[in-house]
């Protein structure tokens, strides 16, 4: 099943009345430009439509299933290091990356069951999403979540060229169920995970991914 985000139903309403204005007019005003009106016509719906679909919302039951990281957005997986998280971890962790493209589900869903312990906007450049210095130059925000076993993660939204605004839902001391929708990114953009060194990677590089139903990890406690 398939709804609309609320994040671009004001948008979508007001772009289908300008689109259908504008062609209006056309119309009226140049009856006789058919080939014209038929063109705007159709450009109209196609960029309609690549609007629509960007807001797509699947709903669907998130699995439940304690030790498993999934994935926290649709995308690919484009890193896997480790690396030294230094804004509130302050450790090493092993980093896996997922990049949303514009034809991606934006919806970003916690990949694990947990309390937010930590959570901060940053405004910031906008560098292509892939840019190695995006994690720390671009606008973006840092949730960290901590499970019932005491296991930490930080989340790490970031906007990318395209992407000009980061929404989120959540603050310290938020719950989050796993699966459950804690912030949306718009148009183009990336989500950063940080977990534990002795986590089991349990994707790979260059691996499509489903925002809460495709496994990242095993958490080992």
């Amino acid at each position: 099943m398939m709804t609309i985000h609320k994040e671009g139903r004001t948008l979508l309403f007001w772009m289908l009345l300008v689109l259908s204005l504008a062609n209006y007019l056309l119309y009226y005003f140049l009856p006789e430009e058919r080939l014209l009106f038929n063109l705007s016509l159709g450009v109209s719906i196609l960029l309609y439509l690549i609007i629509l679909q960007f807001f797509r919302n699947p709903i669907f039951e998130a699995p439940q299933e304690e030790g498993i990281v999934f994935a926290p957005a649709d995308g690919k997986v484009v890193v896997i290091e480790e690396a030294f998280e230094d804004e509130y971890l302050k450790e090493k962790r092993k980093q896996v990356s997922i990049f949303m493209s514009p034809i991606n589900v934006h919806v970003n869903r916690s990949p694990i069951q947990g309390t937010v312990d930590y959570f901060k906007y940053h405004p910031g450049k906008y560098l292509v999403a892939w840019h190695p210095k995006s994690s720390t130059e671009n606008e973006r925000t840092s949730m960290v979540l901590r499970d019932a076993k005491g296991n930490t993660m930080m989340i790490r939204q970031i906007a990318g060229a395209l992407a000009r605004r980061i929404k989120w839902y959540v603050d310290k001391g938020s719950a989050l169920e796993q699966g459950e929708e804690f912030g949306f990114i718009k148009f183009g953009s990336r989500v950063d995970l940080y977990l534990p060194l002795d986590a089991e990677i349990l994707c790979e590089l260059g691996q499509v991914t489903k925002g809460a139903r495709t496994p990242i990890a095993r958490l080992k406690n």
